[in-house]
């Protein structure tokens, strides 16, 4: 995994760029001290140094092939795992630990995951509630996801409390595309919601910079 960073070429944000193997998200889970702890799609951001959309879509690649297992954990975090082969029906005995182990790996992922806070922005609950309320375009799944993307533009603007619309395309839409092919229809859905969020001071005129005010 070293002399794949090395050979990776950074761009302006000083991120790496060019293609990232599966093998090398693979190789994050058996670099772990704990081979039983779950990953967060934060894990494999910081250990290979790529954005969170990229980590997301390897995990999921990953995933989908079998090769890692995953649960959900709060309102909108995963986790993963490299599932362990089936070794013929254990004992009752075996069976019961196998659980009891299972458990305590899921509740140490769920407390971490909520610690860190990284994968599940924790707004108050104003905040929370307008969001779920916002007028966002889909339904279901697609629903989740584009409140997610504007729950983090929202802590962007907390973060930035002076942005430019291309600061959000920049710094958020790449990360949370929540199914918009296009920086520019992301924006047209998610501006409009974010203008109605507390604290919000839109620009009175397109292209001008936004302000978060508290709240």
């Amino acid at each position: 995994m070293g002399d794949e960073s090395r050979a990776r070429s950074r761009n302006e944000h000083g991120q790496y760029v060019g293609r990232i193997s599966l093998d090398a998200v693979l190789e994050v889970f058996e670099a772990r001290d704990d081979a039983a702890r779950p990953l967060t799609a934060t894990d494999v951001m910081e250990a290979l140094d790529c954005s969170r959309r990229t980590a997301h879509n390897k995990l999921n690649e990953l995933e989908a092939r079998g090769d890692l297992a995953t649960r959900k954990v709060g309102a909108r975090s995963r986790v993963f795992w490299i599932p362990m082969p089936a070794r013929g029906e254990p004992t009752a005995g075996r069976a019961a630990d196998s659980t009891d182990s299972a458990s305590t790996a899921e509740t140490a992922a769920t407390d971490e995951v909520e610690a860190d806070g990284s994968d599940d922005l924790d707004h108050p609950p104003a905040v929370s509630s307008a969001i779920e309320r916002a007028d966002l375009p889909g339904s279901g799944p697609m629903l989740d996801a584009r409140r997610e993307a504007l729950s983090a533009a929202y802590q962007y603007l907390t973060d930035h409390p002076e942005a430019k619309k291309a600061d959000f395309l920049r710094d958020v839409y790449h990360d949370y595309p929540a199914g918009f092919e296009s920086a520019e229809g992301w924006w047209n859905a998610i501006q409009p919601a974010l203008k109605q969020l507390p604290g919000v001071d839109p620009p009175e005129e397109r292209g001008h910079i936004w302000h978060f005010l508290g709240g």
